[in-house]
């Protein structure tokens, strides 16, 4: 693998802003390389620049990070797919709320600075809003893909027919 290619692969398992140098290091290339196809990038719009500390950092774009899941799941699954799994995730965030006698996330957060709990059930607790979090997640991925559905696939059809015209 080119070094120029170890640094985008450094860049998509960034969770947090990371120095340029960082970057460099993980990808095992020098600065000036890692600096230049960073800069690559965000022209791309796959990162944007930002600063920690004074120095130059990047991050992912988490505007192009939406586009690419919501993408991902047009492409992987068909509308019903995606009506299905939109179901079975609101079903999960119903058991939870019955589970927990609440009527929202909002209402399950509140519960801990309310209730009397013991460190076990607290970490019970923080267990559950992490899941609930990711639940939360799904859901607004799979929205958005069946508003942008169709757009997607028309779109997509459009290239690829006019891709073997040209072929």
């Amino acid at each position: 693998m080119s070094g120029r290619k170890r640094v985008r692969h450094v860049v998509e398992l960034l969770n947090e802003p990371t120095l340029v140098q960082e970057i460099a290091d993980r990808a095992e290339v020098s600065r000036t390389t890692a600096d230049d196809e960073l800069q690559r990038l965000e022209s791309d719009d796959w990162v944007t620049e930002t600063t920690i500390d004074g120095t130059k950092a990047y991050d992912l774009n988490p505007v192009r990070m939406l586009f690419d899941e919501v993408t991902d799941l047009i492409e992987e699954h068909s509308r019903d797919e995606l009506e299905s799994q939109l179901t079975e995730l609101k079903a999960e965030q119903e058991e939870l709320a019955a589970e927990y006698n609440v009527d929202s996330f909002t209402e399950f957060r509140e519960q801990l600075a309310v209730d009397e709990l013991s460190a076990d059930e607290l970490r019970e607790r923080r267990n559950v809003i992490t899941t609930w979090e990711a639940i939360n997640t799904e859901i607004g991925l799979v929205k958005h893909a069946l508003q942008l559905y169709g757009d997607v696939v028309e779109l997509s059809s459009l290239q690829t027919d006019s891709r073997s015209t040209f072929a």
